[in-house]
């Protein structure tokens, strides 16, 4: 199968940038991730005061989020990224890096805050993917229900 998304890492008349594609468009069902923190299923903080271990909680969470939707990280065409200090940005790429392993990178955006909704959090990524459709119906819908997953 060809895939069902289309990266354009440098537009005419842009720079080429190594961190992420310009343009990222495609077909199939719409899936919006909400800011994932670095929390366990326990609802702790896992990594106080470590960026790096946060940002790979974080990409951990996502991944079980992509799945849930039937997606995976090959499927996301944008992230956003929230991080307390830029300077977090570096070790936020290495976790990224290591859950794309080659993937395109999709289009993202960086966003220094103030805090987030714990003080010991550092990082919140949210994604949006495109899944390719598929026949059938999509998880969570059973004929023209809808029914709310937990």
């Amino acid at each position: 199968m060809t895939s069902h998304l289309t990266h354009v890492p440098a537009p005419d008349g842009l720079a080429p940038s190594p961190q992420y594609s310009h343009v990222v468009w495609g077909t199939g069902r719409f899936v919006a991730i909400s800011g994932q923190c670095a929390f366990d299923a326990s609802g702790a903080v896992v990594g106080e005061g470590d960026a790096a271990a946060q940002a790979h909680q974080v990409f951990a969470n996502l991944e079980r989020c992509l799945a849930a939707a039937g997606a995976g990280f090959g499927d996301v065409v944008k992230l956003t990224y929230f991080v307390t200090d830029v300077a977090h940005l570096p070790a936020v790429r290495d976790a990224r890096d290591a859950h794309f392993a080659g993937a395109p990178l999709p289009a993202s955006s960086a966003v220094q805050v103030s805090a987030l909704v714990c003080p010991e959090l550092l990082v919140e990524i949210e994604a949006f993917a495109l899944v390719p459709e598929q026949a059938g119906t999509a998880p969570g819908e059973t004929g023209a229900e809808l029914r709310l997953l937990r």
